[in-house]
């Protein structure tokens, strides 16, 4: 599994405004539904129930927020920057500005991991995150994110 095979331009999003964690969340939901087809609430809830087992804010001001949809036929890897760092209750305690959406269904929960991993590498690189920041357009991130 690659990240390409999930991470495409029409999957991110860049500067995106919410003025907290649950706002996010919500507007989260809404654009996942929008390419999967699943109900906003559904997923909102799903990640809701992740979020209270404890943040998936990963330190240096990023989050990959993921859940288990069993409605799910394919995962769906979303990346978003966001206008305005927020906090998220990140193990660090710095505001996240960069954001990984991981939807899996049950039957990938274990390729799903292996892509959360890779993605989370890549982005704890310095220079990585700092070119993701400064992006200009999806393509650039998607090539930033995806490159070996």
């Amino acid at each position: 599994m690659q990240v390409s095979d999930y991470l495409t331009p029409e999957n991110v999003c860049l500067d995106l405004a919410a003025a907290s964690k649950r706002e996010f969340i919500i507007k989260l939901s809404e654009l996942a539904s929008k390419k999967t087809g699943i109900s906003s609430s559904v997923v909102s809830t799903a990640l809701a129930n992740r979020e209270t087992l404890g943040s998936t804010g990963i330190g240096q001001g990023i989050a990959i927020p993921h859940a288990i949809i069993d409605e799910l036929d394919r995962g769906l890897c979303m990346f978003l920057r966001l206008s305005e760092p927020m906090d998220f209750e990140a193990v660090d305690e710095v505001p996240v500005d960069l954001v990984v959406l991981l939807l899996l269904p049950s039957a990938d929960q274990k390729q799903g991991l292996n892509l959360l991993s890779c993605i989370a590498r890549r982005l704890r690189d310095d220079s990585v995150a700092d070119a993701v920041r400064s992006a200009a357009t999806p393509q650039e991130v998607c090539t930033l994110l995806t490159q070996d």
